[in-house]
């Protein structure tokens, strides 16, 4: 695939055109990548009831605990009104994953997996905290680390 840049003073928007002689699935994924618009922040609420603005790279994991959601960050907790599936669909597939019913994380925030438990992966963040996969994720994550 070749990519071309052409700067241009009186182009006031992008444009983006593709050349190629078949609809591929290459392109497919291409066009479906462009058009998706997904939010990069998130609204959250602080213990102290403050509403912020989160944005997807500083969020480490994302978690439900006693029927709340909350997004962990090198700052602290907050709380998110959205519920796991919701923002399953709003975040970036290349940086999160989902690794439980009740917890996604962010791929770029992991130290390490280690495999010798049986059955199970555990996960040391960033942040000095360790998470599981449940079993049911297990095979989904050994295919993003391509094991």
């Amino acid at each position: 695939m070749q990519i071309e840049i052409k700067l241009d003073e009186s182009c006031k928007e992008p444009k983006i055109i593709i050349h190629t002689d078949k609809m591929t699935e290459e392109v497919s994924q291409i066009v479906k990548l462009l058009s998706e618009e997904k939010p990069e922040v998130f609204a959250a609420i602080h213990e102290n009831g403050e509403i912020i603005l989160l944005e997807q790279t500083e969020i480490i994991r994302i978690y439900a605990e006693n029927d709340r959601v909350y997004a962990k960050t090198k700052d602290g907790s907050y709380r998110l009104k959205a519920r796991l599936y919701e923002l399953e669909e709003r975040l970036n597939k290349k940086m999160f994953i989902r690794i439980s019913n009740s917890e996604i994380i962010n791929l770029k925030e992991v130290k390490k997996f280690d495999l010798s438990f049986s059955g199970t992966i555990c996960v040391s963040m960033s942040d000095k905290t360790a998470t599981y996969v449940s079993r049911r994720y297990v095979r989904k994550i050994k295919q993003v680390l391509g094991l």
